[in-house]
């Protein structure tokens, strides 16, 4: 996709000025502390939530910018480099901020001025093969209480990198914490079928007591026998491996070394995302992604366990307790990309602890934290079935009966939507040459029309919780896609790839593939809009208490007639205890602020790139500000829209 970024920063200005008059007077409620931000999800169950109420619907929009933090590293395509993102979230413990750049630098900042207090570089090869380009999300904390405060890592800084390395640093002052690993650094690469080109970091680990466990993200479509999905927990302090987990049965490659004859070969199931932990329960969830290769499934037949899913496991041991998996023998690069969600709650009269867990199908399932069964029921109904040889889907998949699915399931050609007639008539006569089942459509030879199509649904951007209010908040995306299974004899006749979009070559299948979001001439989806919408779930009833659009789409790929808003978004929301959604992500370029009532927008704040990463907030002290931070940096993918390297923190004037 491509997308040339919106310019209207004087109607901003204006706005801002007009807000800043309207809603200067407006009360301010007082927080009795400060809070911080220790966890990615501000706290280990990720929930994304703040008690804060400086910040609250009826001052949010005097917002202003208090601090603009550049990391100053940026990279655009050239040669082997892959372009750069900029999607942490940072941390805020100890009155500093914490967060990685787009070359994997971890950096601390004063929270309040946005000044630099050290930076620690691990200095990764930027010409790597990254997969989705230079990016990371962030670090993650822990505190030796065995080591007197004075000491240096007293708090340690962790980071996985984009080259498979696990890094501890020195809160206080960046220095590599000598006793873990080799000066600080652990090598993540010893996995079986390791390659440096498709098995990478981007997510931060997360700690469970005194261990540090880390998953990996791996481009499962380039092979059939892709490394390893295997998460893994270290010694904190020294880097000793504790236990490992693989949610896939061993490879050909394991099998035959015992003199076994191997039953079929895949690899990944990774965890990719952001774990949370129960540290009461002693529990660690993962949440996993599809086996490899994504599209083609014979060489891997059954379900494909634990592949897709969301696994509690023991702690202190990696031991499996408990699995659930949300879509059978994935074809469709259905991962469980959002994060864990821990909370509780009352239903029925009784307080039940529970884990949610979305998908990019756009379904929704709530879990009792202790066994894994369905809280909502869940019916496994009957799905299409495949024309390709050699392929053999799951009969049915698992859909909840509430909440209801988030995103359409279905879109026909006849529901083609385009900006001009010509546009819309192309999409209509594309649709209807595809197979077009519905959701889990299983990819042709053909052509499959795939909705929603592999960036959700829900993604990676997860969702956030009031617990007060029993309402669930996520950004959905709703464009649809294609996916075409090339035979191997024609797929390597590369002459043959003049169609644009990707192609995965899923090496040691009988198919290749091709893939591509299903747009008109215009650039825009052939669905029709909204393109993105911000949903709120009342989770007691498990029902949709509201959706809007999120954004716009006004200006993707070049100016257009008018069009609806809603613009898919890449970067999740948090709330806040002064009754506020705040979300960036979307292709416009603005951080938003809704009213978590209602879902009414109450502010926007022009970034100086798309902002496609998790927002935080935070206050240093009780008698301090409220502020609020994003990493402004574009996404890798879009490769017309700005890149950069802004940490934007706001306060109120």
């Amino acid at each position: 996709m491509n997308h040339r970024a919106t310019s209207a920063y004087s109607l901003v200005l204006l706005c801002s000025v007009c807000a800043f008059l309207i809603g200067a007077a407006a009360p301010i409620s007082p927080d009795t502390a400060g809070d911080s931000w220790p966890y990615y999800g501000h706290d280990a169950g990720g929930t994304r939530y703040s008690p804060l109420t400086q910040i609250n619907r009826d001052n949010v929009a005097t917002l202003k910018v208090a601090w603009t933090f550049h990391t100053g590293d940026i990279s655009e395509s050239s040669g082997r480099r892959k372009r750069s993102g900029f999607e942490t979230t940072p941390l805020l413990v100890d009155g500093t901020l914490y967060l990685t750049s787009a070359f994997n630098r971890i950096i601390a900042l004063d929270p309040e001025t946005g000044k630099q207090r050290w930076a620690y570089d691990p200095k990764i090869d930027l010409d790597g093969d990254y997969g989705d380009g230079l990016v990371n999300r962030g670090v993650a904390t822990w505190l030796d209480t065995n080591r007197a405060k004075d000491k240096p890592c007293y708090r340690r800084i962790f980071e996985s990198t984009q080259d498979a390395r696990l890094v501890s640093v020195d809160a206080a002052t960046g220095a590599p914490c000598s006793d873990f690993g080799r000066d600080g650094v652990l090598s993540l690469r010893d996995i079986l079928q390791y390659d440096p080109g498709w098995y990478h970091m981007t997510s931060p680990p997360a700690i469970v007591d005194d261990l540090v466990v880390v998953g990996s993200a791996i481009d499962d479509n380039h092979r059939v026998d892709m490394a390893r999905g295997v998460v893994r927990a270290y010694d904190a302090r020294s880097g000793a491996l504790r236990w490992s987990w693989d949610p896939l049965p061993a490879n050909p490659s394991t099998a035959a070394a015992e003199g076994k004859a191997p039953s079929w070969r895949s690899g990944a199931g990774n965890a990719w995302s952001i774990m949370a932990v129960d540290a009461e329960r002693d529990l660690l969830f993962v949440p996993t992604g599809s086996a490899s290769p994504d599209y083609y499934g014979g060489l891997r037949p059954g379900d494909d366990k634990w592949s897709n899913s969301v696994v509690a496991l023991r702690g202190k041991t990696g031991e499996l307790v408990w699995g659930f998996q949300l879509v059978h023998h994935d074809l469709w690069d259905f991962d469980s990309a959002s994060p864990p969600l821990l909370t509780t709650l009352h239903l029925d009269g009784k307080d039940v602890p529970v884990v949610i867990q979305g998908n990019k199908s756009g379904l929704l399932y709530v879990l009792n934290r202790d066994t894994g069964k369905p809280v909502f029921p869940v019916e496994e109904r009957p799905v299409p079935q495949s024309d390709v040889s050699g392929e053999v889907p799951s009969p049915t998949q698992p859909f909840p009966v509430k909440p209801p699915p988030l995103v359409p399931h279905t879109f026909s050609a006849d529901q083609a939507w385009g900006p001009t007639p010509q546009d819309r008539d192309w999409c209509r006569n594309y649709i209807s040459h595809l197979r077009n089942e519905g959701i889990f459509t299983p990819p042709s030879t053909q052509g499959t029309l795939m909705v929603p199509g592999n960036i959700g649904g829900m993604t990676w951007s997860g969702y956030a919780f009031d617990a007060k209010r029993s309402i669930l908040v996520t950004n959905v995306n709703n464009i649809a896609a294609i996916a075409r299974l090339i035979p191997r004899e024609k797929y390597n006749d590369r002459s043959s790839h003049t169609e644009d979009g990707d192609y995965g070559d899923q090496i040691g299948a009988p198919y290749g593939l091709y893939r591509r979001f299903i747009q008109s001439p215009s650039d825009l989806p052939c669905s029709p809009p909204p393109w993105g919408m911000l949903t709120a779930v009342d989770m007691t009833e498990g029902k949709i208490r509201w959706q809007v659009p999120l954004g716009s789409m006004g200006d993707f790929g070049g100016e257009h007639p008018q069009i609806a808003p809603g613009s898919i978004s890449l970067g999740g929301p948090i709330v806040t205890a002064g009754g506020l959604v705040f979300i960036a992500g979307t292709t416009d370029c603005f951080l938003r602020a809704f009213d978590i009532e209602s879902g009414k927008e109450l502010w926007k704040g022009k970034l100086p790139a798309c902002g496609n990463a998790t927002p935080m907030t935070y206050r240093v002290n009780a008698t301090g500000k409220q502020y609020l931070a994003i990493a402004a940096g574009g996404h890798p993918k879009i490769t017309e829209e700005r890149l950069g390297d802004s940490l934007v923190a706001y306060t109120l004037p």
